[in-house]
């Protein structure tokens, strides 16, 4: 990745991710999970303060050793158990059907194969566990979406691989999941072909 995009970019995210709205908006994530969660994309834990009391431990896939070590205070304050168990979501080291629940918040856009990590996703979770997830993506308007054709190569480069034109609710589906709920909007106060999100809850028949 380089030095910017180890060093740099994981402080730049910790600070961004950690505003008042972004908080909310992990906050209602979160909400519902329960048992033995997988988070993919842990990144600095700022989902930690946000788990309910339901939620038993959390197994961490998290590539970034400067993201986990910006982690590493609010994991050691955590009353819920962390463990970092991989660094690819493409490849989670763990047994099949062995977690309850699986979160993601803002991780999707950057992974390479995303249809590969929402198959391992899938396989980590029991029957019937949900996939709690927020993601920016593909915007639902036309104009938005040509906005985002057009600078979603500038994106990749600045952004460590994010992608803005992503059909994150469509990957969903298509790696085998059934959405349960979600709500697709704009983030308010910053630019559409960033900020349309899609927050909701999936399940792994």
């Amino acid at each position: 990745m380089g030095f910017y995009g180890e060093q740099i970019l994981p402080r730049i995210f910790d600070r961004l991710c950690s505003c008042a709205s972004a908080a909310e908006l992990r906050r209602r994530t979160c909400r519902g999970l329960e048992g033995r969660i997988v988070e993919i994309g842990f990144g600095s834990g700022l989902n930690i303060e946000h788990l309910p009391a339901a939620v038993e431990s959390v197994v961490a896939v998290e590539p970034s050793e400067t993201a986990w070590q910006l982690a590493t205070r609010r994991v050691e304050r955590s009353v819920i158990p962390v463990r970092r168990v991989g660094l690819d979501a493409q490849t989670i080291p763990l047994d099949d059907d062995s977690c309850d629940g699986a979160l993601s918040t803002w991780t999707m856009c950057s992974i390479p194969d995303l249809e590969l990590a929402l198959a391992e996703v899938r396989r980590v979770l029991r029957p019937g566990g949900a996939l709690h997830f927020v993601e920016h993506g593909l915007a639902p308007d036309e104009r938005v979406r040509r906005w985002q054709h057009r600078l979603n190569p500038v994106q990749q480069r600045l952004v460590g691989g994010c992608r803005l034109t992503r059909p994150i609710t469509s990957l969903i589906r298509g790696a085998g999941f059934e959405i349960r709920e979600v709500e697709e909007f704009y983030q308010p106060g910053g630019p559409k072909f960033i900020g349309a999100e899609s927050l909701g809850v999936a399940v792994s028949p």
